[in-house]
């Protein structure tokens, strides 16, 4: 039986924007949860959502135009019911962001040293001198070589891999309980990509963080993943363990998807269709448009509530429905039987 428990609990999140053709709607009743020491991934295409979602979560979406609600706790607190001074006190430090382009996030005109320097010493009262060796320390720790004298270096001096290290270094500042990780292996080459994963996966077993990480890449979501949420259009399409999201994935989105990654399918071209119009979605099923499943029912009301189809897993598809034949999504999908053999729930 697990012993975690919950570090980060978001229900009914919705994040709408002002814009001058109407509200649109980035994050549309999201639910999900970070355990301690657990990796949560959101995935979907660009433009799902997911990164509007976990910049909700510290309320870092500028207010206006946009505007959040729902329940955000955190360690049993609402945070959006705090005012900016509380939020400051967990932003940064109890809860920390790892954004995608680190050469952006960085200030070029600074030296690296003192960058971490200054992310210390705006949560913690220390001297110069230990800040200086909190830094080179949390330098080493992220694998800069020569941090000591690194330290005086300024970002142009770094390769994309070393720069996304100096911002892991600046999220570890204050010890974090939950790291938020927005597509930060995207600009990497795959040999550095898979040095970074495994520094995050070093650091979470050293520190005991939860991490909410954010891609696309599926094939980074295999490496690192407890458990997926799967996001489309604002709304969450699936959920479960990375293993049963995997081997038996339940929404037609999640197997498109998956079909899309080189060693399962290689679909080229990726996923017919566009993403539907944040202004004017589409009613029923977000995902319906695209679906080669898609009936009467998926068009119609709101989208479709989760049924459970695994202990764990829950997909939001009418073809679940009690009544109905989920044989038509899982057509050819890996199932097991009571044996633990994998067989295949239709003929292809």
């Amino acid at each position: 039986m697990s012993t975690r428990q919950p570090l980060l609990e978001v229900e009914d999140l919705t994040t709408t924007f002002s814009t001058d053709n109407g509200e649109l709607t980035a994050v549309d009743g999201v639910d999900f949860s970070v355990d301690e020491g657990e990796t949560v991934c959101i995935v979907g295409e660009s433009g799902s959502g997911k990164t509007v979602a976990t910049e909700s979560v510290t309320r870092i979406v500028k207010e206006p135009p946009g505007r959040v609600r729902g329940s955000v706790r955190f360690k049993s607190r609402d945070l959006l019911e705090m005012s900016e001074p509380e939020l400051r006190e967990i932003r940064g430090y109890e809860i920390a962001h790892i954004f995608q382009n680190p050469q952006e996030a960085m200030n070029h005109c600074y030296t690296v040293g003192w960058q971490i320097v200054e992310a210390l010493q705006i949560h913690r009262d220390v001297s110069d001198e230990e800040a200086r060796a909190k830094a080179i320390d949390l330098m080493d720790k992220v694998g800069i070589a020569n941090a000591s004298s690194r330290f005086d270096d300024y970002p142009h001096e770094f390769s994309g891999g070393q720069k996304q290290r100096v911002m892991i270094a600046m999220a570890l500042v204050g010890d974090p309980d939950l790291l938020i990780a927005d597509e930060p292996t995207t600009a990497l080459d795959v040999t550095v990509q898979a040095q970074i994963l495994r520094l995050l996966d070093d650091l979470q077993e050293e520190f005991d963080m939860g991490i909410l990480f954010v891609t696309h890449d599926l094939g980074v979501v295999a490496e690192i993943a407890d458990r997926i949420v799967v996001m489309y259009a604002g709304k969450v399409m699936e959920r479960g363990d990375v293993l049963d999201i995997f081997e038996r994935p339940a929404h037609p989105y999640t197997q498109q998807l998956l079909n899309c990654l080189p060693e399962i399918g290689g679909k080229k071209g990726g996923i017919p269709g566009t993403l539907p119009d944040p202004l004017d979605p589409p009613d029923g099923c977000r995902f319906a448009p695209r679906c080669e499943h898609a009936v009467d029912a998926c068009v119609t009301g709101d989208q479709p509530e989760e049924i459970e189809v695994n202990p764990g897993q829950r997909a939001s598809c009418v073809h679940y429905r009690p009544g109905r034949d989920d044989s038509v999504v899982r057509d050819g999908i890996p199932d097991s039987t009571a044996d633990g053999e994998e067989v295949s729930s239709a003929d292809d």
